[in-house]
C-alpha cells in the first residue's frame, strides 16, 4: 500500500470518532441565571452603527461587510467621539459587577435542595432514554 491507511486502521479511526462523540464533555453546564458580561465600548458603538448601516444599505445582507465598515469607522473616530460609547460601556460594566456580586452571594448560600434533585432526576431520565434508543440503532446497523 502506497502510504495509504489499511482498512483496519481506517475502521479503528472511525470507531474512535464515534466513541468520542458519544461521551459528554468534562465542562460544567452553564448557569442560565449567571449575568452576561457587559459589551465593550466598541460593541456598544456597533449596536448603533448596525442600525444606521442597515438604513443606508438595505440590500446588503453580509454580516462581514457591516463588521468591516464598523471597524473602520471606529478606528477613524477620535477619543472625544468615542467618549459616549465608553461611558455607556462603563455604566454597563458597573451594573454587571453589581449583578455578579449578588449572583456570587446567592451561589455562596448554596442551591436549594429541590433544584439539585430535579436536575439530577432530569439527567438520569435523559440518560436512560438515550441508552435505550442507542441500543436499538446499534442492532439495526449490524
Amino acid at each position: 500500500m502506497k502510504g495509504g491507511k489499511s482498512k483496519s486502521e481506517t475502521k479503528s479511526a472511525k470507531l474512535n470518532v464515534k466513541s468520542k462523540a458519544g461521551k459528554k464533555s468534562g465542562k460544567a453546564a452553564k448557569d442560565p441565571n449567571k449575568p452576561k458580561r457587559p459589551a465593550s465600548a466598541f460593541f456598544v458603538f456597533m449596536e448603533e452603527f448596525r442600525e444606521q448601516y442597515k438604513k443606508d444599505h438595505p440590500k446588503n445582507k453580509s454580516v462581514a461587510a457591516v463588521g468591516k465598515a464598523g471597524g473602520e469607522k471606529w478606528k477613524s473616530l477620535s477619543e472625544a467621539e468615542k467618549a459616549p460609547y465608553v461611558a455607556k460601556a462603563e455604566k454597563r460594566k458597573a451594573e454587571y459587577e453589581k449583578n455578579m456580586k449578588a449572583y456570587n452571594k446567592r451561589q455562596a448560600e448554596g442551591p436549594k435542595e429541590e433544584e439539585v434533585e430535579s436536575e439530577k432526576s432530569v439527567s438520569e431520565v435523559n440518560d436512560d432514554d438515550d441508552d435505550e434508543e442507542g441500543s436499538e440503532d446499534e442492532d439495526d446497523d449490524e
